[in-house]
């Protein structure tokens, strides 16, 4: 008589289903079956598109990746610890710009940020740093040149340094020098996400092909950055490939279009909670700009979406009281503002 009986099913195939259910690699496979399914007239366009504009992105991808993992070999983020040391303003200063040229994670940032909290470093240089670092870093400034152009690029540095300077000395004056613990949760110093100790310690080592640990190092950095930023970044061209296809351009024109400053502030707006990430924005934003979005517009979105993202969020409030994470964000929305404003008027 034949087994009739229901085969068992496979815990472990299930998970791994699941998770992969949940990447963006099932976004980018979805987006072109749905589109031969729904539309097939629009099949090519939309696949084209999204292909060439992955292959026209690839150069900037590898040296992004590379530039990363030898940052990262060499220990170079140590050297940020440098920008707390010194005199208040020194360190505002400095800890805006090394917050846009860091190459490291926001779980990273916290077991960091925890320590100098900890041992009185001003909640100003480090609000400087928060507000600066989300923004910019070398894989997304050579993904925002490739989606939008250099100069949308540079402003959007400018504009991490400038929000970082504001951000920082805004704080100083509100906040006395020395009330640190007063506004410090009580929290671990250890890494989070797996991210193990804070890596801002010692001194980078720049020749990092002289060590095996390092080289290792560098291997395992440059394919986990490359595959995390083409997983990203084929998602963003798939989803711009749906945005310059169906979306007219007079709605995109008509919301955040014109002169002014309501496209800027209502950018802003939509901005902080629609954000992805500073991977997938640049290749968006560029849909949307060929669309009529205005340039002010779409740096006002990437700014404030940048500040609002999860993990630059998480970074913050894992560590301060309720209040300063508001200035956080209340910072963040104005500078944005104040940055669109700023680019729409020298473009």
């Amino acid at each position: 008589m034949a087994d009739l009986s229901r085969p068992e099913p496979n815990p472990a195939l299930a998970e791994t289903l699941r998770k992969w259910l949940l990447t963006p690699w099932s976004v980018v496979i979805a987006v072109p079956l749905l589109v031969a399914l729904l539309d097939s007239a629009q099949f090519t366009d939309v696949t084209v598109f999204a292909i060439k504009a992955l292959l026209n992105t690839l150069p900037y991808i590898l040296f992004a990746v590379l530039l990363v993992a030898f940052l990262k070999a060499a220990g170079a983020e140590a050297m940020i610890a440098d920008a707390f040391k010194g005199r208040e303003t020194r360190m505002i200063v400095l800890a805006a710009l090394f917050g846009g040229l860091a190459p490291f994670c926001s779980c990273e940032v916290i077991p960091f940020i925890a320590g100098l909290l900890a041992l009185g470093a001003p909640i100003s240089a480090v609000m400087a740093f928060w507000l600066s670092s989300p923004l910019i870093d070398p894989p997304t400034l050579l993904i925002t040149a490739a989606a939008l152009g250099w100069p949308f690029a540079i402003a959007k540095a400018v504009a991490a340094v400038a929000l970082g300077l504001f951000g920082g000395f805004a704080i100083r004056l509100v906040i006395p020098a020395g009330s640190t613990a007063s506004i410090l949760k009580s929290v671990s110093t250890s890494g989070c996400c797996g991210c193990g100790p804070s890596p801002f310690t010692g001194k980078p080592h720049w020749a990092f092909w002289q060590d095996a640990t390092r080289r290792q190092r560098f291997g395992t950095e440059f394919r986990e950055n490359a595959l995390f930023l083409i997983k990203w970044l084929a998602l963003a061209y798939a989803l711009e490939a749906l945005l310059v296809t169906y979306v007219p351009a007079s709605m995109i024109a008509g919301t955040v279009g014109g002169e002014g400053i309501g496209p800027i502030v209502i950018s802003a707006l939509v901005g902080m909670p629609a954000y992805l990430n500073s991977y997938v924005a640049p290749p968006l934003l560029a849909g949307l700009v060929d669309q009529g979005m205005t340039q002010g517009a779409a740096l006002a979105f990437m700014v404030a979406g940048a500040v609002s993202s999860i993990p630059a969020m998480a970074a913050v409030w894992s560590l301060v009281h309720a209040r300063v994470f508001a200035a956080y964000l209340g910072l963040g929305f104005v500078g944005a503002v104040v940055s669109g404003i700023a680019f729409s008027m020298v473009i």
